[in-house]
């Protein structure tokens, strides 16, 4: 016994081609890589395998060679190894603000971290996405800050174009898609308010 007639299921066919995606031409027009090819290869192949190392422990190493590549990076600041970082150009770091391990900065565009912020082993921060709209699924790039005294939990992601507050928090694993007002905590998927922040001297 069929469940769909065969003129239902060619009219589904031609609307599935008329409004298909096609990623044979795929528009990156608005990433821009801020950096010439020769010093990309160099970061990827030579730089980034050292920071990323776990044979390396030094965090004042990881400093140098951020800052050697365009980076911005604070006195005092703690990089655990497996630091993974896409443009070291696009990145700026505060003062004495701690990188967990296997932390991924996905900076296809710029990413502040404010002074004395904590991000967490294995957070995501993800500056690209893709309009789902766009029949070639248009890449956008937006800037994710985390401001002063931030913490982001562990395996927590950040979407493009979110802001941090001060002193806020991201429960571990969420996922923030849209900025976390100051001295909040927030949690989920989406993350959602949970409660304020209260700090004790």
């Amino acid at each position: 016994m069929h469940t769909i007639s065969e003129q239902t299921r060619k009219h589904a066919e031609d609307l599935l081609e008329a409004d298909s995606v096609d990623l044979r031409c795929p528009d990156n027009n608005e990433l821009v890589r801020g950096a010439a090819l020769w010093r990309e290869a160099l970061w990827y192949f030579g730089a980034l395998p050292m920071l990323r190392s776990h044979w390396i422990t030094s965090p004042g190493f990881r400093r140098v060679l951020l800052r050697a590549f365009g980076a911005k990076v604070g006195k005092g600041v703690y990089m655990k190894p497996g630091l993974r970082v896409k443009f070291p150009w696009y990145l700026e770091i505060g003062d004495h603000s701690w990188l967990g391990e296997d932390l991924w900065i996905d900076n296809l565009t710029h990413v502040t971290i404010e002074s004395h912020c904590c991000l967490s082993q294995g957070v995501h921060l993800c500056t690209g996405n893709h309009d789902w709209s766009s029949v070639n699924m248009r890449l956008f790039c937006r800037p994710i800050t985390c401001r002063r005294g931030s913490w982001i939990g562990a395996k927590a992601i950040l979407c493009p174009g979110v802001v941090v507050g001060a002193g806020a928090i991201i429960t571990v694993g969420s996922v923030v898609t849209k900025d976390v007002p100051p001295m909040e905590v927030h949690g989920g998927n989406p993350a959602e308010f949970v409660r304020q922040r209260h700090l004790r001297v």
